[in-house]
């Protein structure tokens, strides 16, 4: 475990954010059903192939363009999401893919869940719509950027959201330009929360994360109250059931 002075996502920050590009666009619903078929992501024990085919199809009759589809966590929880996320690095003036994981402080990864106030469907399947990074509340705190997502009638995406979409879309995550998901908290057993906020990032390499994983796309953490330059707060307008 880091100590309270740190955080997850020390390794990785950077004096000054970039200037923020275009978000790459989702392919169709259904088609985002069929990379995560083609990806071997899907089918599980609980979701076939062709029922997540049919529910995105559904989907695409009331979802608004650009949406997400999204699998439900109680079957596609973070932890077997992670490692399918792809991005290329350059090393030794080479590019390398590098594969997705979970940082090590954080193997209750699967036991942050939905806040109060945000409304996941319980579906296993469903679309996410509006989204954005937050880049413009970079250098927030999570604790700040709560209440300011809420006041422009927005919800913040939840951890399983947040990896699904860079799974759609690995272009989503850039270096100085990635993004927290602070719709998903732990909840202690005395009914407080846990100060490890979820986010999802590139790595630097440094540290537990090693070398081999310079450029890997990375789920970790940072405390509640940290504020970090080069993470934003992924939000979206709603949620729509299948």
């Amino acid at each position: 475990m880091t100590t309270p002075a740190t955080d997850s996502a020390a390794d990785s920050a950077t004096d000054f954010p970039a200037a923020a590009p275009a978000l790459p666009p989702l392919p169709s619903l259904t088609a985002q059903a069929d990379v995560l078929v083609a990806h071997g992501i899907v089918p599980t024990r609980a979701l076939p192939a062709d029922a997540l085919r049919a529910a995105a199809a559904r989907l695409e009759a009331t979802a608004a363009p650009g949406s997400l589809l999204v699998v439900h966590p109680r079957l596609l929880p973070p932890s077997a999401l992670a490692g399918h996320l792809r991005l290329t690095a350059t090393v030794r003036r080479r590019p390398v893919e590098r594969s997705g994981f979970v940082v090590v402080d954080m193997p209750d990864v699967d036991d942050f869940a939905p806040v109060p106030g945000v409304d996941v469907p319980d579906a296993d399947v469903y679309a996410v719509a509006g989204l954005d990074r937050g880049d413009d509340l970079a250098n927030w705190s999570p604790e700040e950027a709560a209440p300011a997502i809420a006041g422009r009638g927005r919800s913040p995406l939840t951890l399983a959201e947040g990896i699904h979409w860079v799974l759609q879309a690995p272009g989503t995550l850039e270096r100085n330009l990635c993004f927290m998901t602070i719709a998903s908290r732990l909840r202690k057993a005395d009914g407080t929360y846990d100060a490890r906020t979820p986010a999802v990032w590139i790595s630097n390499g440094t540290g537990r994360d090693g070398s081999e994983r310079r450029g890997a796309p990375k789920v970790g953490w940072c405390w509640w109250r940290n504020r970090h330059t080069w993470l934003g707060f992924a939000s979206a307008e709603g949620r729509v059931a299948a």
